[in-house]
């Protein structure tokens, strides 16, 4: 029986494993849209509400599953719709295709209507492989080389389809020159460095007698190589923004998060130690690795373009972090506990005292920290969070304290504002019997937190498990850049750019059939975190918090300390940002005062 080029897309994208793809239609995707209902038993469709949080979605389902993430849009605006969530995956090597509708064949070069040289659009985003094709011999293998090489790099590509080639009936490419006969299946990368090269990194992670461990996404399936390395190295592990879920904060040698968002032991750790393991990582911030010739350094990547990018490497090791580790850990010797593991084991406890203390200090009305300090404990076993870039990143990094099981993400190189619902519905999709919640500004909520809500309230009753809880710090401010204005430009709050209206997203909850929780008051805190974690449906959780918290890096600098001074003279919120920031401040030096 014939099938149309359409039909074959999806079925042959089953055939990859692919079981899930968001999107939105359009006439440049029509035969598309018609085959995606047909395909329905084998092809599951998430309708979004814009394209960009489509692509979203295809890159937190590729991070939470470890799968190729799949979206599609449809020609011109909805294709140009997708490339801010396909950049969110480019940037931080997780494998999304993206299929996308063109006009018809014979328009294309006639200036038609939504005629966009797409090619040229996506070829940077997918620039391992953007392909557009024009007759139907050609589908097969653009959809095969899509998948393989997405899968292979972990990277974006792209495959174009003109609507009227989506209509036409599919047929394998005839065997004869000029064609290729492509196949499902995907082998996998190399995963184990050659011996003469682990011998090298065992020598000198032997000799080293302060290691320091830096783990990233790379070491989310490596959790118990990476803490069996560190138990005979007898070594701290700081973990970059998106490997937090790669060990679990009750371990007394984890050190937390790293760089401007980080903590106070990991920045002493890095500048401590005369050894250094990178494992699965690409953090940008060389101002907080060890100062190079310091330390001796070692460096673990399935991808060798990142080896010895953010510091000057003695040995590199290409490999699966997993594997390698294993690999690595019968040549390493058993280092005595001393002084290096005790010292940062002391850093540990004490930071986090130092945390609680800052959470529990009052604010007008809600200290942020404290938001996040209330729930940590609260996590449900196995549960999914989502960040979003802005100053919630900074609690989330900090005041969460991650156990084993759970997962955790967000847009970590390309830091986009408004990625932490379309990650929060991914991640529900794709675990629906797990609880999600998501943290995010109202910045991002207003920028496009709201217009996932609707797509939330289309497709909750589905799901085994009801649980999704949006938490909006409502402070009425974009208040990262504010802070980054304060400290890097030294200058006041700018109110025409920075101040944001008010909103009443619990009640916008209400009006979407979904629960609806706000709060004022920091003592009703703890209950109402109870009340949305034991909620029959999603929840927006409303918390007024105080703008003028600031988000302490953990080493403060002679310049930021000078700009901070000069700020004062330009900011109109003055009062507040002086008190809140001697607290936060005294707080590590007088703990338990207000």
């Amino acid at each position: 029986m014939a099938i149309t080029v359409a039909e074959f897309v999806w079925h042959r994208l089953h055939e990859w494993g692919l079981k899930r793809v968001y999107g939105y239609p359009g006439d440049g995707v029509g035969g598309l849209d018609l085959a995606l209902e047909r395909a329905r038993d084998t092809m599951e469709y998430v309708q979004v509400r814009h394209e960009e949080m489509a692509a979203f979605m295809a890159s937190a389902h590729a991070k939470f599953t470890g799968e190729v993430g799949l979206c599609y849009a449809t020609s011109g605006p909805g294709a140009i719709h997708l490339l801010n969530g396909l950049y969110d995956a480019k940037m931080d090597h997780v494998p999304v295709v993206a299929i996308v509708g063109q006009q018809a064949r014979s328009a294309l070069g006639a200036h038609y209507q939504q005629e966009v040289d797409l090619q040229s659009l996506f070829k940077d985003v997918a620039a391992d492989f953007v392909a557009m094709a024009s007759v139907p011999g050609q589908v097969r293998h653009l959809i095969d080389r899509a998948v393989r090489i997405a899968s292979t790099k972990r990277t974006v590509t792209c495959v174009i389809l003109p609507n009227d080639l989506q209509g036409l009936d599919y047929e394998d490419p005839p065997l004869v020159h000029g064609t290729t006969h492509t196949g499902v299946g995907y082998a996998g990368p190399a995963l184990l460095p050659e011996e003469s090269r682990l011998q090298e990194a065992a020598a000198v992670l032997n000799a080293g007698k302060k290691v320091a461990i830096l783990v990233g996404a790379g070491a989310l399936n490596a959790t118990d190589e990476v803490i069996a390395v560190a138990e005979k190295l007898q070594a701290g592990v700081a973990k970059a923004l998106l490997g937090k879920a790669a060990l679990p904060d009750d371990l007394p040698y984890v050190t937390g998060s790293l760089g401007l968002l980080g903590t106070k032991p990991s920045w002493n750790m890095m500048q401590g130690c005369d050894t250094f393991l990178m494992i699965g990582s690409a953090f940008p911030y060389s101002e907080f690795l060890p100062k190079p010739g310091s330390a001796r350094g070692v460096q673990i990547d399935i991808d060798g373009t990142m080896i010895s990018l953010r510091y000057p490497m003695e040995v590199n090791l290409i490999g699966d972090s997993a594997t390698t580790l294993r690999a690595l850990l019968p040549l390493l010797h058993q280092k005595p506990e001393d002084g290096w593991r005790q010292g940062i084991e002391k850093d540990v406890s004490e930071w986090w005292k130092t945390l609680e203390d800052r959470a529990m200090q009052s604010a007008e009305p809600i200290n942020p920290q404290r938001v996040f300090w209330e729930l940590s404990p609260r996590l449900p076993d196995n549960c999914i969070m989502t960040g979003d870039s802005g100053s919630v990143a900074n609690w989330y990094a900090r005041d969460i304290r991650i156990r084993r099981g759970m997962k955790g993400s967000l847009s970590g190189s390309l830091a986009s504002l408004g990625a932490a619902t379309p990650y929060a519905l991914a991640a529900k999709m794709a675990f629906p019997e797990r609880t999600v919640i998501a943290f995010i500004g109202d910045g991002a909520m207003q920028m496009n937190g709201l217009n996932v809500m609707i797509t939330i309230s289309k497709y909750w009753q589905e799901w085994s498990n009801p649980r999704l809880i949006v938490m909006v710090l409502n402070n009425r401010d974009l208040n990262q850049v504010t802070w980054e204005e304060r400290v890097q430009l030294g200058a006041g709050k700018t109110e025409s750019t920075q101040s944001i209206p008010d909103f009443a997203y619990d009640r916008y909850a209400e009006l979407l059939g979904l629960k609806g929780i706000v709060v004022r008051d920091p003592e009703r805190l703890g209950a109402a975190w109870d009340e949305a974690l034991h909620a029959d449906r999603p929840v927006i959780l409303n918390i007024y918090t105080d703008p003028n918290v600031p988000p302490l890096p953990p080493h403060i600098t002679l310049k930021d300390a000078r700009n901070f001074m000069t700020m004062t003279f330009s900011e109109p919120e003055l009062g507040g940002v002086l008190k809140n920031s001697a607290k936060e401040v005294l707080a590590r030096v007088l703990p338990g005062k207000d």
